[in-house]
């Protein structure tokens, strides 16, 4: 029963979610129907210590990230520079090749470090105007992004610095560049499969007549550019350009200016206790402030001129943007808490634990509890903290290099993780403007890629020894 409960919480929000409704609301009101079901005199409690604490804490960390995105990808529309650089692309590359020029632009600035929040909020303005100058369906654009951001430089590229290839390195004592053959193989796995699925698409668009605006309501789309003339593109592509060089800087720069950890005193009046910063734990976050800000001060330097023309419009709604995808990111993040402390999820995870095979054990049981909880971050986190120890012995008896085991469970988390739940499906929907019923198909399609990815590489493994 306690198994059914959880299935069922998730089901429901999954199904509210991709009917349109708002997560900020059904995250709750699912979690805590699971909690009823399962002891009611923890409802209360579980909501107040658990539920609002994890949200609280993931909009502490995130929301000026969020914020600064949301700005930054304002700006960058306003500026006109999205206009220039889809003019100078499809000069370069040709409208036909707009899929693929998306999904590099998203592909580079993940692999620089960029959020991948951030991306949505700074890629949509280019991926807006260049599929509308395309005449490509509106609604390929989340699949596109997804494709880009989601996948193939976000866990499966050796050296990648988002989160899903670090957290691995803590469990295993590997590195970020852990099993360089098996992780190329994958992305390429991943993007030759994703533009297959996404171009074919497309082709099916063109023979249907379908052009931008079929069979979709145009919400949030760019504001049109109202200065007398384009920026050079070279201009237009420094702001993201610097955005993820100095992502990278600043990552290296905090810890050493700051060291592991810093302290300050808050008031000189009264007698208060020192504030004390983990450093290490939030070095990436203010890195990636850091970043946009000075993305955003290089934009206002070059196209002052466009942008104080609506600037105050403008980023309002940013703003607004912001807080409505990041109070839906952590409404969610608050359900995957709540689902993760409840005993079906123990049920789930003992469940998952009879796989015979280590590496198809790791990669079934990580995507799983991924999916669950509708974050891949959040699903590692858990599976290798509760199985890491028997991950690790399964490995070694069998021969396997740490290294594999590494890239294999970071693979994993980024599988199932992006269910109509997920809070970077959800915010990513809510910047384009578009509905799970008009676009989740095509997500849900890189997802199910994604996910023979990991397979993919635990065959080839086994096939070659190359790691």
């Amino acid at each position: 029963m306690s198994l059914l409960i959880v299935l069922a919480a998730l089901a429901f929000l999954m199904v509210v979610a991709y009917r349109g409704y708002s997560v900020i609301l059904f995250a709750p009101v699912a979690a805590m129907g699971a909690v009823l079901l399962t002891d009611p005199s923890l409802v209360a409690p579980m909501f107040t210590g658990l539920f609002m604490d994890k949200m609280v804490g993931f909009l502490k960390l995130y929301f000026p990230v969020f914020l600064l995105g949301a700005v930054f990808g304002k700006l960058i529309e306003m500026s006109g520079f999205s206009k220039s650089i889809v003019a100078a692309t499809i000069k370069l590359v040709g409208a036909q090749r707009a899929i693929l020029s998306i999904v590099l632009v998203c592909a580079v600035l993940t692999y620089g470090g960029v959020s991948l929040f951030v991306v949505v909020f700074a890629v949509y303005p280019f991926a807006a105007e260049l599929f509308r100058q395309s005449d490509i369906p509106k609604r390929l654009i989340p699949g596109t992004i997804a494709l880009g951001a989601f996948t193939f430089t976000m866990d499966a590229l050796p050296g990648t610095p988002q989160i899903q290839n670090i957290i691995p390195t803590a469990f295993f004592g590997t590195t970020a560049w852990a099993a360089p053959v098996l992780g190329t193989l994958g992305g390429v796995f991943i993007l030759a499969l994703g533009m297959t699925y996404l171009e074919w698409r497309r082709r099916v668009a063109v023979r249907n007549g379908d052009g931008y605006a079929s069979g979709v309501e145009l919400r949030n789309e760019p504001e049109p550019f109202r200065g007398d003339r384009l920026a050079h593109p070279f201009i237009a592509v420094l702001p993201l350009l610097l955005v993820g060089v100095a992502n990278f800087l600043f990552t290296r720069w905090i810890p050493q200016l700051y060291g592991a950890s810093h302290e300050f005193v808050p008031s000189v009046i009264g007698n208060p206790a020192p504030v004390v910063q983990d450093v290490a734990r939030i070095a990436a976050i203010w890195a990636v402030q850091g970043a946009l800000l000075v993305g955003i001060l290089t934009v206002l330097a070059f196209a002052w001129k466009p942008v104080a023309a609506s600037f105050a419009e403008g980023t309002k709604s940013a703003v607004n943007g912001a807080m409505l995808a990041s109070m839906n990111t952590a409404s969610e993040y608050g359900f995957g808490a709540v689902i993760a402390a409840l005993p079906g999820f123990l049920v789930v995870a003992d469940a998952l634990g009879a796989i015979p095979n280590p590496l198809v054990n790791q990669a079934v049981s990580i995507t799983v509890l991924a999916g669950i909880t509708g974050s891949a971050s959040g699903g590692l986190s858990i599976a290798l903290a509760a199985m890491g120890d028997t991950f690790i012995a399964n490995a070694q008896a069998y021969g396997i290099p740490m290294d594999v085991l590494h890239r294999v469970a970071s693979m994993a988390s980024g599988g199932m993780d992006t269910l109509p739940h997920n809070g970077a499906v959800i915010t990513l929907l809510a910047v384009t403007g578009l509905t799970h019923r008009q676009s989740y198909k095509d997500i849900f399609a890189i997802t199910i890629i994604k996910t023979l990815a990991v397979f993919f590489i635990i065959a080839v493994f086994y096939a070659t020894g190359w790691v």
